[in-house]
Order: structure tokens, then C-alpha cells, then sequence
């Protein structure tokens, strides 16, 4: 299962989708960024409902890394329509700094990612970004960091990492990084999380490598308990030394912990 977090690096009104053209023009110094994208930092990355107004205005108040406006699990299936219409309103005037601004679409598996793409791309994945995108000419390629969340896509990681290599350039896409998605993968195993994580250690291990051998970054899986911040100290820590460039603190409250122990 994959699904892609939109970088703030996209057009305001070219981040989300909605038309019928067919190809994406990257401006000719393009070809050179794609291959020398700066390198955006993602500690901690913090997941915000995109149905909720009221948090979504807290995320200004946060000095994160990267801020993820979410169409997919933290949203209810009856509110993905109003995730969808307000993330495209709030984009444009939500003022976030330093910090990344990007949006989680749901996976194509669930049918749900193409209208995602048609409201958010108005303010696949490749074939139906390029035909969202209509023509309108990229000032820097899109950032897309995939999920891996199950037995599935963790056994097809090396293959989607090569096609995506293969397709997004000529779209306007760069793949910058990985999240391993801990608890559908655990779901879609039968395994049961425990506190130490050591039933996830071959899936965390093999998504650190293959990341690194495509030059991604890798993030690493959820901190459940927000309550605990040593054990998200611990976590991050652990995952530092893994290869993992990042954690997912599970609230905006979390983050400095995190991000503490994976500069140190």
C-alpha cells in the first residue's frame, strides 16, 4: 500500500488535483534539481487530522519539522470529503515557517486518492498526478515520500522504489523519503505490538536499508503513548541508531523529544 505526502514545495493551487491534462513541465534547471534536491530535515513528523479546523490552527503555534495535514487514517470515512475541501482552503493561508507543510492522500487501493488529488491539486499515483497537474509548470519538483504498511508492500518495497525512480521524474515528482506505517503492518501480520517493538525489528531493519540504498530518507513508526516521553526519548533513540531519520511522536506536544535525540 502506498500513499505520498505532498511537500509544501508544490504550487498553492497545484497541491492537491483536479483537471484533464496530461503531462508536467519541469522548468529546464529542473533536471538539475532533481537530482540536487535540498535536504529537507524530518525529525519528528506530526500527523493532524484534516477535518479539524481548530487543530489545524494550533499547528502554527509549533516548531516542527514537518507538519502532515491528513486525508487517510486520521480522518473518519464519512469526514474524507471535508478533509479534503478544508485542507485545500487552509494550504494557501496556513503559515507554518520553517516547517514543511505537506498532506497525506489515501491509498490508491482504497479508491479514495484520485479525488483527494482532484480537491487538494486544486489550491496514481504518476498517471493520475500528471493528469491532475494539467500542464501548469512546476517551480521544484514535488516532494513524495510512500508509506510501507503491510507484509505486501514490504516484500514489493525494492520494486515501487525502482518504478517510482523510473516514472516521477518526467512528471515532477522526487521521491524523498519512506514512513514505515508500524501498526497496519502489524494488522496486516497478526502481530501484536509490545512496548519494545521487537516484533517489528526484520520489518524496521529491511525498510532502513532499502531506503538507504535508494538515497531516502526513512521515518521511522509511531510513538503510541504520548503520555510517555521517555519512552518516545527511548524509541527515538533506538531508531537513531537503526538508520531511521526520524520517529512519529503521536502528538504536536511530543515533538522537541524526539527531535532532540535524533540530532544528538
Amino acid at each position: 500500500m502506498v500513499t505520498a505526502t505532498l511537500g509544501q514545495q508544490t504550487p498553492r493551487r497545484a497541491g492537491g488535483c483536479g483537471g484533464h491534462l496530461h503531462t508536467a513541465r519541469l522548468l529546464p534547471q529542473q533536471q538539475q534539481q532533481q537530482q540536487q534536491q535540498r535536504y529537507v530535515p524530518r525529525r519528528a513528523v506530526l500527523y493532524c487530522p484534516g477535518d479539524d479546523r481548530r487543530k489545524l490552527g494550533k499547528l502554527a503555534s509549533l516548531d516542527v519539522d514537518c507538519a502532515v495535514l491528513d486525508c487517510e487514517d486520521g480522518v473518519a470515512l464519512s469526514q474524507k470529503s471535508a478533509a479534503r475541501e478544508t485542507i485545500a482552503a487552509v494550504l494557501a493561508e496556513l503559515d507554518l515557517g520553517r516547517t514543511e507543510k505537506c498532506v497525506r492522500v489515501n491509498s490508491v487501493s482504497s479508491g479514495l486518492a484520485e479525488d483527494d488529488l482532484h480537491v487538494i491539486l486544486q489550491a496514481g499515483f504518476v498517471d493520475r498526478f500528471r493528469h491532475h497537474l494539467k500542464e501548469r509548470p512546476l517551480t521544484a519538483p514535488v516532494r513524495l515520500v510512500t508509506f510501507v504498511e503491510s507484509a505486501v508492500g514490504l516484500l514489493a518495497f525494492k520494486e515501487v522504489c525502482e518504478e517510482v525512480r523510473r516514472l516521477a521524474p518526467a512528471v515532477g515528482l522526487h521521491h524523498d523519503g519512506v514512513v514505515f506505517g508500524s501498526d497496519d503492518f502489524c494488522a496486516s501480520i497478526g502481530a501484536t505490538r509490545t512496548p519494545d517493538a521487537r516484533e517489528l525489528l526484520y520489518a524496521r531493519q529491511k525498510v532502513v536499508v532499502t531506503s538507504k540504498a535508494f538515497g531516502l530518507q526513512a521515518i521511522d513508526l509511531v510513538y503510541i503513548d504520548y503520555k510517555d516521553t521517555e519512552g518516545l526519548r527511548r524509541q527515538a533513540r533506538e531508531g537513531a541508531l537503526m538508520g531511521f531519520t526520524g520517529p512519529l511522536p503521536s502528538l504536536c506536544e511530543r515533538h522537541s523529544s524526539s527531535n532532540r535525540k535524533i540530532t544528538s
